[in-house]
């Protein structure tokens, strides 16, 4: 039996790198203080992990530039493609760098786009849901006592009880849309930690 051929990534992986690098510049991860180009690279490492073709791993790499940085729609699509955008798209609360709407409301619109979404959309959604979980989890572990609990949960706008809700539905969601079965139980895994340790 054969090994599975592995993707390979062109300049244009390397070309979405640096672009999410720039995009994301000054940035920060809120709870660790780390350049937060960290977790766009760990998202698109997920994703490959699951099974990502090289557009879908650029997405991931851009999965957070239209809700946080001034990147545009088009912007995207010029220089990575119409598929990328979409995928870019697809991830995001809000583009343009619009103002935020109220969290739940966001969260809610956002849960019920995605259902409707395909498996290009639901990969990278996946991977980026795993790594932010996989982060809230070892945050937690890290908190020493319960103020220190509450103390990281106010970094979330959903703050405790309505971040837990959101990745339950988050999974449920991803869960009928063809996301591959092994990504799927990591995230289970990570939100059961979650709740665990919240």
């Amino acid at each position: 039996m054969t090994a599975p051929q592995a993707n390979t990534l062109s300049e244009r992986f390397e070309d979405a790198l640096v672009y999410a690098t720039q995009q994301h510049a000054g940035q920060t991860v809120k709870t660790t203080g780390a350049p937060y180009i960290l977790h766009p690279m760990q998202v698109a490492g997920i994703a490959l992990e699951y099974g990502a073709d090289e557009e879908q791993a650029i997405a991931a790499l851009l999965h957070d530039v239209l809700e946080d940085t001034t990147t545009t729609y088009e912007e995207i699509e010029a220089r990575f493609g119409e598929r990328v955008a979409v995928i870019v798209r697809d991830c995001s609360d809000t583009e343009d760098h619009q103002e935020k709407g109220p969290w739940q409301e966001r969260k809610e619109a956002y849960l019920e786009r995605l259902a409707k979404k395909d498996a290009d959309t639901a990969l990278v959604s996946c991977a980026d849901k795993l790594h932010n979980s996989r982060r809230i989890v070892a945050d937690l572990r890290a908190c020493e006592d319960d103020a220190a609990k509450t103390a990281f949960w106010n970094h979330f706008r959903g703050k405790c009880d309505g971040s837990l809700w959101y990745y339950r539905a988050l999974l449920q969601t991803l869960g009928g849309l063809g996301v591959p079965a092994g990504l799927l139980g990591e995230l289970a895994h990570a939100v059961e930690q979650m709740e665990a340790l919240a």
